[in-house]
């Protein structure tokens, strides 16, 4: 019975990655359970594992008296020392039993909590394996598919992309290879779950940081990403070295980085924009590729009017107003887009005292110098990274 235990445990250690040690002793306590269940008149007992063979050892728990009032718990300091010479009053003496007849209750109880324990300890293997890979990618096969979600083999476990992390546009088939990034991974009372995505903004910055040498040296950054998966991506980086173009660096030689990434996202359009601590250049940038007049922007209440030439007007809407919104997303700035004709016919809307009269922000006469030095964001870049609620547009 040890050595076939010990060889079924082997298998499952290597099968589940659950330890050995942690198997035993839930067997342990689930025979020590059952024990006292089916055996009332021997309440106090411990049942011990021997790691090496197998074994399992009842042990009886007496308190050590002067005078025995119950004799299923307690014992004289004589009878005591016949067991253990050193035994004082008020000590606890361990007694082996030898339980001949578990009975068919007694082994079914064992059996059931063994199992349960088996699950539990199973469940938190596997949550302990992926709680590590939070927020990075992971690749798997598809597997099933099942009332929209789609369930990936990741080897020890099985994730699932619900069909709001899925790409809209794509069409997955049992079997492909797929990465996906691991948003959150859960005890549950199922066991644990791996929720993954495809949709998830931040699994485009992590297939850039795997396709761009830079970003993973952390010569360019990024500052953050906004998305709507399976149309457009825009994502806002910028260089810590002057000499390094930090757009060139994401696109790469012909496009080979970007390319790959857009393959990965079935053809998903990708707008790379550089970012700048000055707000109205980097809502200026965010707007590509439509052209700019000017921005007029106000801090404290981090909205901005965006005057753009009337031939350019649909252009930084976007259809159905996606390119606005991404912009807004992209830069936590609240964007109001006007024409060029709109602005003339009453610039005072827009402006206040000292703009008309200094004349409002002129996007390309800015001065020449600038800080060389991009801001220090390492706090900042996960945080804008995290999905956010649709920012005004």
């Amino acid at each position: 019975m040890s050595s076939e235990l010990m060889q079924a445990l082997d298998e499952l250690q290597a099968a589940k990655g659950v330890s050995k040690d942690k198997i035993l002793e839930a067997v342990a306590k689930a025979l020590e359970k059952s024990y006292e269940k089916n055996y009332q008149d021997e309440t106090n007992v411990e049942v011990v594992a021997d790691r090496n063979t197998g074994e399992f050892r009842v042990y009886q728990i007496k308190d050590v008296v002067e005078t025995v009032e119950d004799p299923i718990s307690e014992l004289t300091l004589a009878e005591a020392q016949e067991r253990d010479r050193e035994a004082q009053l008020g000590d606890q003496v361990r007694i082996e039993v030898k339980p001949q007849n578990f009975g068919r209750v007694a082994a079914q109880t064992a059996r059931n909590i063994i199992i349960q324990q088996l699950r539990d300890a199973e469940r938190s293997a596997v949550y302990d394996a992926y709680i590590d890979k939070m927020r990075e990618i992971i690749v798997g096969t598809v597997q099933r598919f099942d009332h929209n979600n789609i369930y990936v083999d990741l080897g020890k476990s099985e994730g699932v992309i619900p069909k709001r992390e899925q790409i809209p546009t794509e069409r997955l088939h049992v079997g492909d290879r797929v990465k996906s990034y691991v948003a959150d991974v859960r005890i549950s009372s199922r066991g644990p779950q791996i929720l993954l995505s495809r949709a998830h903004p931040t699994f485009v910055a992590r297939l850039f940081e795997a396709e761009v040498p830079e970003i993973e040296e952390g010569i360019v950054e990024i500052y953050s990403v906004s998305r709507e998966a399976g149309s457009r991506t825009k994502i806002a980086v910028y260089s810590k070295d002057p000499n390094v173009d930090p757009i060139g660096a994401c696109v790469g030689y012909k496009g080979n980085r970007v390319n790959l990434i857009v393959d990965e996202l079935n053809g998903e359009k990708m707008d790379i924009i550089i970012y700048d601590d000055n707000p109205e250049v980097f809502i200026a940038n965010a707007l590509s590729p439509s052209a700019v007049d000017r921005v007029i922007a106000n801090a404290e209440e981090k909205s901005a009017v965006v005057v753009v030439p009337d031939d350019q007007l649909s252009l930084a809407i976007g259809k159905e107003g996606q390119n606005v919104r991404l912009a807004a997303r992209l830069t936590g700035w609240k964007i109001d887009i006007k024409g060029k004709s709109q602005f003339d016919e009453d610039p005072s809307a827009y402006l206040t005292d000292d703009e008309e009269t200094q004349g409002a922000l002129d996007l390309f006469t800015l001065p020449e110098e600038r800080a060389e030095e991009s801001p220090e964001q390492e706090d900042r870049v996960e945080e804008n990274l995290e999905p956010e609620d649709e920012a005004d547009a």
